[in-house]
């Protein structure tokens, strides 16, 4: 027994209570490690149940999401419509320039200096310019517009990075017979940054020469290029459609140069002239001075984008003579030969109104009336005519109405109401003084007696082509306005004007194989000031038609505010012998014979 006290003491029950405790602490990291490797079986189960259904269920939907996240559409520009003079040369074209484009985020900051140095000499630019462009925190960054294809062949041969290059069609127009200027200008207008049409044809006829532009879809890769994907949905871009004119080039380079010559020679502040072919309607040469380049509308003064051919309105002065006596022949108010005695002075509701050369003139006729000009003979002719009569005539002929030519931009003034116009208003008219026109409007009226008493609206498209559609011809819209026996009388009367031993379109003269043949009408209006009255400015015209015989062209020619002296200051003097150069042209270009 004293062996077993020695070797082993029971502990009391506290003690193996405790010691049961703290054995039982010994099996807990096991546990522990039981429960963790449960839990990585139950999330691994439940990521690869989410990868399945991410991968079976979804995986499509979301493939299909993160394509069509580096899907673009790329719009397709469609090439401009052409604008064709009458031979088919180009008045508007296109040629192919580039813009060149930096994506500074895909730019390697080490090759920025590197590539600003290449790119420096292609472009024109200091490498100190471009550096800070190719540093910008931007992803699109324009270097350059407008370079050329072999300035953009070298960019894509050196493949910088971040450095691409985009096909823009620009649009262009031939030199003008002046100096600075693009060949009939103020007739075709330009194309604006924004890719508009802005004036004349390019204004009109936007929608027709723009097109229709297309699309297709690419795939942008990391670096922001686009992969084009041959089976993605495209369409094809629309060209615009080709404008065919009855522009004759040799004539309307002759009409710019001879018409600023004349407007420098007589120091006018401007001066139109227009060339219509007497039975289409169809614009042969169109011309204002000053002109512009329309090659460089961005650095041009806007006042000369203006058009005095559609949208100045003027007095005309003694051209409206012809509509006048267009109508009083036309009711058989007047005749020819028709005399009267002429003291040079009318009273008309108490305004005193004289001749230009301010005399007494006795018994005359129609003829002479209208050879030399005479305003108190114009006012007769009214009153022969009547009130009623006279205001209808001018409408038929237009006068007060647009003529609805395809050019954009047209101004036009209406006639008051006949019974809210004056007798000395009525007058004045008779004479163009008091009622404004433009010069297309006061062509076209004068084009009808030529016509044969048939008015034809003006208009510079004679067909529209192209575009993978039919061909479009223009039928111009027609009236007769007058008889054929009244229009071919007065036309004998215009001659008179031209060849009489007074007339006053005497330096339009083309003696002798066209005697006979010139048919014309000089004009001369006062400026109205802008306080009331008239000053001593002018705008100066001559108009008319040859052969007088068989009528092919009619022109109006227009020199403003010339600084002249007062006895030159007619368009006898400065708008008749304009007149006649440019006729001389057509004559020989065309082989024309009385």
């Amino acid at each position: 027994m004293a062996s077993r006290s020695r070797g082993w003491t029971p502990a009391p029950a506290a003690d193996r209570r405790e010691g049961r405790r703290r054995g039982g602490e010994r099996p807990a990291p096991a546990r522990r490690t039981r429960v963790l490797a449960a839990g990585i079986i139950v999330g691994a189960l439940a990521l690869a149940a989410r990868c399945v259904e991410i991968q079976v269920r979804q995986g499509p939907s979301l493939a299909a999401a993160a394509l069509a996240q580096r899907l673009v559409q790329v719009q397709v520009s469609a090439d401009r419509g052409l604008i064709l003079d009458s031979q088919g040369q180009v008045l508007a074209g296109n040629v192919p320039t580039y813009d060149v484009v930096a994506d500074p985020a895909v730019i390697p900051s080490a090759q920025v200096g590197s590539e600003a140095t290449q790119l420096a000499p292609l472009l024109g630019q200091s490498p100190s310019v471009l550096g800070p462009a190719l540093r910008r925190p931007v992803q699109f960054e324009y270097l350059a517009k407008a370079a050329s294809p072999a300035v953009a062949q070298r960019i894509d041969q050196a493949n910088l990075a971040g450095i691409t290059t985009t096909l823009v069609m620009q649009r262009v127009y031939g030199p003008g017979a002046v100096p600075g200027t693009s060949l009939a200008a103020n007739l075709t207008g330009f194309v604006n940054a924004s890719g508009q049409g802005a004036y004349g044809l390019e204004g009109y006829y936007n929608q027709v020469l723009a097109g229709r532009p297309g699309y297709r879809t690419a795939l942008q890769d990391a670096l922001g290029n686009d992969q084009v994907l041959p089976r993605a949905a495209h369409r094809a871009a629309v060209p615009g459609r080709t404008l065919q004119t009855a522009i004759d080039g040799p004539v309307q380079y002759a009409v710019e140069r001879d018409l600023a010559q004349r407007v420098a020679a007589v120091h006018g502040s401007s001066g139109t002239m227009i060339v219509m072919n007497v039975r289409t309607g169809a614009i042969v040469a169109w011309a204002d001075t000053p002109s512009y380049n329309a090659n460089q509308y961005g650095t041009t003064n806007p006042a000369l984008f203006r058009d005095a051919g559609i949208a100045d309105l003027y007095e005309p002065g003694s051209v409206m003579k012809v509509v006048t006596f267009a109508g009083a022949l036309n009711n058989g108010a007047i005749t020819p030969t028709l005399h009267f005695y002429e003291t040079g002075v009318a009273v008309v509701d108490g305004y005193t109104i004289r001749d230009w050369d301010l005399r007494a003139h006795g018994w005359i006729s129609m003829n002479y009336v209208l050879e030399d000009s005479l305003n108190v003979g114009a006012i007769h002719v009214e009153g022969l005519e009547g009130a009623a009569p006279f205001y209808a005539n001018m409408q038929r002929f237009g006068i007060g109405h647009p003529t609805g030519i395809d050019l954009a931009g047209e101004d036009w003034a209406p006639l008051p109401p006949l019974p809210a116009m004056s007798a000395v208003q009525l007058a004045t008219a008779s004479f163009g003084q008091g009622v404004v026109v433009t010069p297309i409007e006061m062509l076209a009226a004068v084009n009808a007696i030529a016509n044969g008493g048939v008015w034809v609206q003006p208009h510079v498209v004679t067909a529209v082509t192209g575009g993978g559609r039919p061909t479009i011809v223009v039928h111009p819209a027609t009236r007769r306005v007058i008889s054929a026996v009244a229009a071919r009388t007065l036309a004998q009367m215009m001659v008179g004007v031209v060849d009489a031993p007074i007339g006053s379109g005497f330096m339009a003269r083309m003696w002798p194989t066209w005697r006979g043949e010139i048919a014309g009408k000089t004009g001369t209006a006062s400026v109205a000031l802008p306080t009331g009255g008239y000053g001593n400015q002018t705008i100066d015209s001559f108009t008319g038609f040859f052969p007088a015989s068989d009528p092919q062209y009619s022109m109006l020619c227009i020199i403003r505010a010339p600084q002249v002296t007062a006895t030159l200051r007619e368009g006898a003097f400065d708008a008749a012998p304009t007149f006649k150069q440019v006729a001389q042209v057509i004559i020989d270009e065309h082989h024309l014979v009385p």
